[in-house]
């Protein structure tokens, strides 16, 4: 539910109140009892729930997960030096 802002008009008290869209605006100041003025803001709002962390979303496919390559393997495929693969005159 969306927070909305307001502001009396005779106190100057501000309030934040949680309210549905659907609900009618706040009109009495809980101070003084003067009118209520719902204020423009800035919009927030809090996510709740599964489905908002990394770890809520669905599992990916249940295939084997390609190994890394170990460092025997990548050592063997280092291209050679330059100097030794030079063609000599």
């Amino acid at each position: 539910m969306p927070y909305y802002e307001y502001q009396c008009q005779t106190c100057g008290h501000k309030l934040e109140a949680m309210q549905r869209i659907t609900d009618d605006p706040l009109r009495t100041c809980p101070s003084c009892g003067g009118k209520l003025n719902k204020l423009i803001s800035n919009t927030s709002f809090i996510l709740k729930g599964t489905g908002w962390y990394a770890t809520d979303y669905a599992k990916k496919s249940m295939s084997p997960k390609p190994e890394k390559p170990s460092k025997d393997k990548t050592e063997s495929k280092k291209p050679e030096s330059t100097a030794s693969s030079k063609k000599e005159d």
